[in-house]
């Protein structure tokens, strides 16, 4: 359900930068919880519950900004919430603002050393502004954690094949492969057929650059098999597409063109 965002009092104070990034001042902060308080009569866990969504809202709508001063709104209202820090984090890093992103996983971290998933955006980060090494070591923490992590093998996979160590990326996609097929016989939590095609693309690639054209082409085949032409995450499945006939084309020749309504059996 969308909920409406509450409307700011025409003489609300100005927007501020603190440490770099956006946020809004402590005053506003209270006097939006003070307008909260009074228009809804709602508790504080109820109004946190609210902001939250609102933020996810809003960044679903691409208006990272606003999002991120929601969460910075939040937590000043709970510094102890490891989640609205990762929550920002992932805004920053969407941004492009890499520092501020790391800033609040190490922070997340700090508050909650046992959540898988923000090292896994940690290291997505550190990936990001080239520290390899310590991408491939957050994925292992993230993993020693929670061993069923697809997201986690399947990042460490694309890194180990930055490095060019295309052994241990192919051990990494298998791996996530086998766990993802696991999970979906036996979870009620079903892996996306998106991440699932993202994983078989992943493994092609790393094939076709150990030239072993033949398992290279069998995984693209299946990446395109696997991921779907409709649905929640269309833009992403389409992007991945498009990725995975490039990589076919690029190996095969423009001659032999990809299309989506091939039919193959393995």
């Amino acid at each position: 359900m969308n909920l409406p965002l509450f409307p700011l009092r025409p003489n609300s104070p100005k927007r501020i930068r603190r440490n770099g990034s956006s946020a809004i001042a402590q005053s506003h902060n209270s006097g939006i919880e003070q307008e909260l308080t009074e228009w809804l009569g709602l508790s504080h866990s109820d109004r946190a519950l609210l902001l939250r969504q609102q933020a996810f809202d809003r960044a679903q709508q691409g208006d990272l900004a606003q999002a991120i001063d929601l969460f910075t709104l939040l937590i000043s209202g709970n510094p102890s919430s490891a989640s609205n820090f990762n929550n920002r984090g992932l805004l920053h890093f969407q941004q492009g603002d890499y520092e501020l992103a790391l800033a609040d996983y190490n922070q997340a971290l700090r508050l909650n050393p046992q959540l898988a998933k923000v090292y896994n955006n940690r290291a997505n980060c550190y990936a990001a502004m080239g520290e390899l090494e310590a991408a491939i070591d957050d994925y292992d923490t993230a993993i020693d954690l929670d061993p069923t992590d697809v997201r986690a093998r399947l990042n460490q996979g694309i890194t180990f094949r930055q490095l060019e160590l295309f052994e241990l990326a192919i051990e990494c996609f298998e791996l996530a492969i086998q766990f993802s097929q696991l999970i979906n016989a036996t979870d009620t939590m079903r892996v996306s057929s998106t991440l699932e095609g993202h994983l078989y693309a992943e493994r092609g690639r790393t094939y076709h650059l150990l030239g072993d054209w033949n398992c290279a082409i069998a995984d693209y085949h299946r990446a395109l098999l696997q991921l779907p032409l409709n649905g929640e995450r269309l833009a992403l499945s389409q992007r991945l597409r498009k990725q995975v006939k490039n990589w076919m084309e690029e190996l095969l020749g423009p001659l032999q063109p990809v299309e989506d309504d091939w039919q193959a059996e393995f």
